[in-house]
């Protein structure tokens, strides 16, 4: 995925959607913030940020966050939309291994009992080793927190990731819709996408929403497949990858 984006330097975040930044002429603007979470560690006061510029006339704040460059030097995609994006793309383009066999993509398809939209509902199956093309469905999470189990880190070096940032009562309905989609003989995935430099492992944070942790457990165990993707990240160009390629 390319970008166009511009630099500017973090003052702060406020009121959930919104952030104060420097633009590099010295010029104190609002930028819109697409990321309902609790950003932690990616929204820091005099981090550098990157953003790009809507031409849509309607919309009152045109610049958008997308990257934040600590200052340990990570990059941090805080855009949360871009995740499904991302995935979306590799779908398309067979970077995703596991899924490399489905024709068809149908994204935000309704689905489950407690009224859920799966974010990828893949079909037509032409593996020619099944016997029966088995559906998949497949729920997208971004993940930027970089901590451990007791605090966040604040000198770098950890590369462990957490996911969730924020208790998710959503997020908990998830995993119990994809163990419904289990137990009714299809193919349910969660896949993490990694969308921060410096993190190479994922799990739950069981610190800040124990119940999500204690689903996500549940749901491995009743056969939900568990993906985990990084992303290279640069201020011209994002791309999904497996977690260990180069």
């Amino acid at each position: 995925m390319k970008l166009n984006l511009k630099k500017a330097t973090l003052i702060k975040r406020y009121k959930r959607f919104l952030a104060d930044v420097v633009l590099e002429d010295g010029t104190e603007t609002t930028i819109h913030v697409a990321n309902t979470g609790a950003m932690t560690g990616c929204a820091e006061t005099g981090d550098t940020i990157w953003y790009s510029t809507s031409t849509n006339p309607k919309r009152k704040y045109p610049f958008s966050w997308e990257l934040t460059q600590t200052k340990h030097g990570d990059l941090i995609c805080v855009n949360t939309i871009r995740a499904n994006q991302l995935v979306a793309e590799a779908l398309k383009n067979k970077v995703i291994a596991e899924l490399i066999d489905y024709q068809t993509i149908i994204p935000e398809k309704k689905y489950g009992d407690e009224n859920s939209k799966i974010d990828f509902f893949l079909t037509d199956n032409f593996n020619k080793t099944n016997e029966k093309s088995i559906d998949a469905y497949v729920e997208v999470k971004s993940v930027t927190l970089l901590g451990n189990s007791t605090a966040i880190v604040t000198s770098h070096g950890n590369d462990d990731g957490y996911f969730p940032d924020a208790k998710t009562v959503r997020g908990q309905k998830h995993l119990r819709e994809l163990m419904a989609m289990v137990e009714q003989g299809h193919r349910a995935i969660l896949l993490f996408a990694i969308l921060h430099s410096g993190i190479n492992s994922v799990q739950a944070a069981a610190h800040i929403d124990p119940i999500y942790a204690n689903l996500l457990n549940e749901a491995k165990a009743a056969g939900v497949e568990i993906l985990v993707y990084k992303t290279k990240i640069s201020s011209s160009e994002i791309n999904l990858r497996p977690l260990h390629s180069a």
